[in-house]
């Protein structure tokens, strides 16, 4: 039974790549046309595969109605939060995750510091935009023409002097963050505060929400805080696994006209 489940399941990736017909389908799986055909009656029977007029085989609506389904009921906090703990436990800092919803970054989840020394940030609460890494990873991942829209309406207050402080620096940022996978904010928004953050990743390598370490700098220097970048990605790593089903792609994009 285990053979017969493997086999219908291979059917599903060989038809992702197109259309194909019953001697095609034999031919992968290595077995008789007629095995083939009870194995595609069968997807067929559950919506999963559909036959077309032509006779070769295409995945099913029902198929893509699941993957759906499963994605809108796939709740990234609940994933991410046991991820979060271990991470706090393992270096005491603030840990933070956030989305980007409606034009606004929003923190969902945070697990606090072991430390006396609280950070003002809430779940729910909006992130400052222009200067938090959270938010720097969140916009990064957008196409270039929403990212520049986006940087044109934006205002840049200068929380401190280390804030950035018009569209062309932070357009310049995402640039840099969207290359190397992770961002920081080096007190851009508070002076005493720095953060580093990891962008966690659906299947298809888009960023789907980010997280971050932030500890004010009378407990850790900013030097130091940045040499946990690598647990901090490995965990944004972990949490992307689990959130997608396997390992992510990573998303790929061409270079971008910068003329």
């Amino acid at each position: 039974m285990s053979q017969t489940v493997d086999r219908a399941l291979s059917i599903l990736p060989l038809l992702a790549q197109g259309p194909a017909d019953l001697g095609q389908v034999a031919e992968r799986l290595g077995v008789h046309k007629s095995t083939a055909l009870r194995l595609l009656r069968t997807l067929h029977e559950h919506g999963l595969v559909y036959r077309q007029q032509d006779q070769r085989y295409r995945l099913g609506a029902r198929l893509f109605a699941l993957a759906q389904e499963a994605v809108e009921n796939l709740d990234i906090r609940e994933i991410a939060h046991p991820h979060l703990v271990a991470l706090n436990e393992r270096c005491g800092h603030t840990v933070h995750l956030a989305v980007y919803e409606e034009n606004e970054v929003l923190y969902i989840d945070k697990v606090e510091s072991r430390y006396p020394v609280r950070m003002y940030s809430r779940i729910g609460k909006p992130v400052a935009i222009t200067v938090a890494a959270v938010a720097k990873l969140l916009l990064a991942d957008l196409p270039e023409a929403e990212r520049r829209a986006l940087a044109e309406r934006l205002d840049f207050p200068m929380y401190t002097p280390r804030s950035i402080p018009h569209a062309a620096a932070f357009l310049k940022e995402l640039a840099a963050v969207r290359e190397q996978g992770w961002a920081t904010d080096l007190g851009g928004h508070e002076e005493s505060i720095n953060c580093v953050g990891a962008p966690i990743r659906g299947a298809d390598g888009r960023v789907v929400a980010a997280m971050s370490v932030s500890a004010p700098n009378v407990v850790v220097t900013a030097e130091e805080l940045l040499g946990l970048l690598p647990l901090v990605r490995r965990t944004a790593d972990a949490i992307s696994r689990e959130y997608s089903g396997s390992a992510p792609a990573r998303h790929h994009t061409p270079p971008e006209d910068t003329s």
